[in-house]
């Protein structure tokens, strides 16, 4: 990979926005590994004097977790346990934000800022270690001291990735969405402790495998294990995968007894012999422990009486193995986002929309792959999309629209367990689509660079402005217009890019206004806090009034056009949903 990564960073984008290599090596993981544009890389970079040992900060509101980043790019085969002294020692820094404000750079005094708001709303932290080198054997003896150090720790949810050559290049290749070679697997199986069953015509194994074997499970270090699985490992810091190693180091007899135990498909089994072969393996429901165990791998191979229970289930049907992945993640610590996907209320939208657009798709499964042959690519609307874009236009919360966990836990009834027309959701999918496709690096609108790092949650607030604009035109502030009926007014005056982009000027106004008004107080100012806080809704509020304001000096004619093609009546508009 290091040969790779050297060419890829002599491109002109990172050899014209970072000073070094090792800048470029962050920014080459940030932007192909966890896919992020160049303005949001840039953002994440905190890398230089003061940096305090971080690389980079990268905030990931879908998954809830704060990515803390040290890169070491080295040519050699293998470094030691320096880097990994680097963590720890950010890792005690972050337990003491202030003091870690103090002496940080401007870049990483902000992410201070965005850590402290994360780790109030629960977030989980995972530190980063990204190599082209492996650890030598005497790291590999500090890093699992240092993860213990980390499942034991108080303060709060904190676990410890490195990301060395072998995991990086399995990364880069899922990034890419190569096809790699299936795992095959044999398992030693114990007499008395497994059966084979045949339900429904489906091969089955229940076994109770001991964890010693399943430390030697090929596929769970880098992941490649678990390619079914919803979600791959959250980490030793988890407070379920600690509960899991705490019952590996006190109590492994009880292991059996107090776990739910591993499903996993292969397209084929066979026992000979007291061996279980298995071809392409596949684990959908147990990722969080089999990579506990695996972390735990040393307490595991001492402990004779711990065993776990296996589920083999020979299946080939794709789709059949995809919704056994779905159902078998039905625990609490699944996320909300995947368990409204069969929820009675989804199911009925997505019937009434197919039903309505016959070419179209709605997605309601997280990773669903739709056949863009078969559906109009114009009508394939996604479950997740339409509950930021319901939450921004109908609850005006568009500071609510950057994570999924309140949408679909908190809010979801107010959201979707009620009427709603397919007219409606196409609008919003429409005039969503056409604002977004604006927020490319070509930048058309000439969108702040500051905005253009948060593309993940601030084109809601965009959308929102629409809403606004038409509000403001019908002299209805305390409404919200019907989405259908916006946009067929703008597409009847061909205005729906013109609105489109008036509402990105002024979310770019209300944003440097704010900014300024910060620095004229003296304060720090935070794009990605006041983005999340409804200050910036009050705020792209005042904007819209003053631009509005304007163009009765500077462009009446203007204005004229839109009050009389926006001119919509009082059935048009309704009471805003409460989301807060």
């Amino acid at each position: 990979m290091f040969a790779k990564i050297l060419s890829d960073i002599n491109q002109p984008y990172y050899k014209e926005n970072f000073p070094n290599d090792g800048q470029r090596f962050v920014a080459w993981y940030l932007r192909n590994i966890h896919n992020l544009d160049t303005h949001e890389t840039k953002d994440c970079i905190t890398d230089g004097a003061g940096d305090k040992q971080i690389d980079a900060v990268y905030i990931d509101n879908q998954s809830s977790t704060v990515f803390i980043i040290q890169g070491k790019f080295y040519g050699g085969d293998t470094i030691d346990a320096e880097p990994l002294r680097e963590v720890l020692s950010s890792w005690i820094q972050i337990q003491d934000l202030a003091r870690l404000q103090d002496g940080a750079n401007q870049k990483l005094k902000i992410k201070v800022n965005e850590i402290a708001t994360a780790l109030e709303d629960d977030y989980e932290v995972c530190f980063e270690l990204i190599t082209t080198s492996a650890l030598t054997n005497s790291a590999q003896h500090d890093l699992e001291i240092f993860q213990r150090e980390l499942a034991d720790a108080e303060t709060f949810a904190a676990n410890l990735v490195v990301v060395d050559n072998e995991t990086l290049k399995f990364k880069y290749d899922e990034a890419l969405n190569r096809n790699r070679p299936y795992i095959n697997h044999e398992f030693q199986l114990e007499e008395g402790k497994y059966m084979e069953l045949m339900i429904d015509g489906t091969k089955a194994v229940i076994a109770a495998l001991s964890l010693r074997d399943c430390v030697k499970i090929p596929g769970i270090k880098d992941g490649s294990l678990f390619r079914k699985n919803v979600r791959q490992s959250l980490g030793a810091g988890n407070k379920v995968n600690k509960g899991i190693a705490r019952t590996i180091k006190n109590n492994a007899g009880d292991f059996f007894f107090l776990h739910n135990g591993i499903t996993a498909i292969c397209s084929h089994l066979s026992i000979h012999g007291g061996i279980l072969s298995a071809k392409e393996l596949n684990v959908v429901n147990g990722c969080q422990s089999l990579s506990t165990i695996f972390g735990c791998s040393e307490s595991a191979k001492k402990a004779d009486n711990a065993y776990i229970m296996f589920r083999f289930y020979e299946i080939s049907d794709t789709e059949r193995a995809d919704n056994i992945s779905t159902s078998t993640n039905s625990q609490s610590a699944v996320k909300a986002r995947d368990l409204r996907s069969n929820d009675k209320a989804v199911l009925a939208l997505k019937k009434a929309y197919e039903q309505f657009y016959t070419d179209g798709y709605f997605v309601t499964k997280r990773g669903e792959k739709v056949d863009t042959v078969r559906y109009n690519t114009a009508h394939i609307v996604n479950l997740t999309d339409l509950g930021k874009q319901l939450i921004a236009w109908h609850s005006q919360r568009p500071n609510l629209s950057y994570g999924e966990t309140k949408i679909f836990d908190k809010y979801f009834d107010q959201l979707f367990r009620r009427e709603y027309s397919p007219e409606n959701v196409q609008a919003l999918n429409v005039m969503f689509s056409t604002l977004y496709a604006k927020w490319d690096k070509d930048n058309p609108m000439g969108l702040n660079e500051t905005l253009l790092a948060m593309k993940a949650y601030a084109p809601y607030h965009q959308l929102y402005a629409i809403s606004v604009i038409i509000c403001e035109i019908n002299k209805m502030n305390d409404s919200v217009p019907s989405p259908s009926a916006v946009l067929q007014k703008l597409k009847a005056a061909d205005l729906l890019d013109t609105v489109v982009e008036t509402a990105g000027i002024c979310l770019n106004m209300a944003l440097e206004a704010a900014s300024s008004e910060a620095l004229d107080n003296g304060k720090m100012f935070v794009p990605q806090n006041w983005i999340k806080s409804k200050t910036s809704l009050k705020d792209l509020r005042m904007s819209i009034k003053q631009y509005l304001a304007s163009l009765r000096i500077s462009s009446k004619q203007f204005l004229n056009q839109l009050n009389t093609a926006l001119e919509m009546s009082k059935e048009d508009f309704s009471s805003r949903w409460t989301a807060d």
